[in-house]
């Protein structure tokens, strides 16, 4: 798979902490990124445990619900 590009502002003091933090571990930035993308969950996870857009709308989750409507 062909690497294509990112670019990101952030600040210089998370910039440096970065550096910093690659430089230890003997990593580079790049490295570290995608070390912290893979561990991202899957798509099909997320789709899987997203509330439906009811509930969104209401402002409440799955499980305040199902509590409020118990006898």
């Amino acid at each position: 798979m062909k690497a294509k590009g990112l670019h990101i502002r952030i600040s210089e003091r998370r910039l440096n902490k970065l550096k910093l933090y690659a430089e230890s571990k003997e990593k580079t930035m790049t490295q570290l990124i995608e070390d912290w993308i893979d561990r991202l969950p899957s798509l099909s996870s997320l789709l899987t445990k997203a509330p439906d857009s009811a509930t969104l709308r209401e402002g409440t989750s799955r499980e305040e619900s199902s509590i409020a409507n118990r006898p």
